[in-house]
C-alpha cells in the first residue's frame, strides 16, 4: 500500500508545533493537516507497537487524530505533541487490541506461534533483540522504546507516562541492565 503524496508545503513547512496550533485556534484548517502529516508515521509505529498489527495502527491514527481535533479551539500545547499524544495512542492501542482479541481464539494460536519460535534454529540477531525485549515487563519496555525509539527526554517520557522523573530513571536502568545480562543482547553493550 503506498501512502498518499504529500504536497511539498505540507512536508516544508517551517513553523513549529506551538506556531501551528496557534494557527488552527485561529482557523487555519491547513496547520492542521501539516501537524497530521508531520506526526503520523509516528502515531502508526507507535500504534503498532502496542497492536502488533498494521490494520488496527491505521484505525488508532485515525482515533488519535480525531481526538486531537476535538480539542480545538482553545488547545493549548505545554509540551511537545508527542508528549501530548503518546497517552492518547497508547489507550486507544490497548482498546482496540483488546476489542480485536475478544474476536479471535487465542489459545490456539498462541501455542502454534510458541512452537514456531522456539523451534527455529536459525535466529537473526533482529529477533534476538525482539525476542529480548519481549521478555522485559511492559513498563520497563515502553520506558526503553520511549527513550531510545521515540528518542524522547526523560522529563518528557515521565509527563507522557505520568509518572515522576525518578521511576522512569529506574525503569530505564533496570531494563537495559536486564538486556545488558541477556545473551541474545549482550553484544550490543560490547
Amino acid at each position: 500500500m503506498m501512502a498518499a503524496p504529500v504536497d511539498e508545503p505540507l512536508k516544508t513547512d517551517p513553523r513549529s508545533d506551538q506556531e501551528l496550533i496557534a494557527a488552527i485556534n485561529d482557523g487555519d484548517s491547513d496547520a492542521f493537516e501539516v501537524l497530521y502529516y508531520r506526526h503520523r508515521d509516528w502515531v502508526v509505529r507507535l500504534a503498532y507497537r502496542f497492536t502488533g498489527d498494521r490494520e488496527l495502527a491505521l484505525d488508532v491514527l485515525q482515533e488519535t487524530f480525531l481526538y486531537f481535533v476535538k480539542k480545538f479551539p482553545g488547545f493549548r500545547l505545554t509540551a511537545q505533541l508527542r508528549t501530548f499524544l503518546y497517552p492518547a495512542v497508547r489507550n486507544l492501542s490497548i482498546a482496540a487490541r483488546r476489542k480485536a482479541e475478544r474476536f479471535q481464539s487465542d489459545e490456539d494460536e498462541t501455542g502454534t506461534l510458541g512452537v514456531l519460535t522456539t523451534t527455529d534454529p536459525a535466529v537473526s540477531q533482529d529477533e534476538s533483540l525482539i525476542a529480548a525485549l519481549e521478555v522485559l515487563s511492559d513498563e520497563h519496555r515502553e520506558v526503553l522504546l520511549l527513550r531510545f525509539v521515540d528518542a524522547l527526554s526523560l522529563a518528557e517520557i515521565a509527563e507522557a507516562l505520568s509518572i515522576p522523573r525518578g521511576t522512569v530513571k529506574s525503569r530505564l536502568h533496570n531494563a537495559l541492565a536486564c538486556l545488558r545480562h541477556d545473551p541474545r543482547t549482550r553484544t550490543f553493550f560490547e
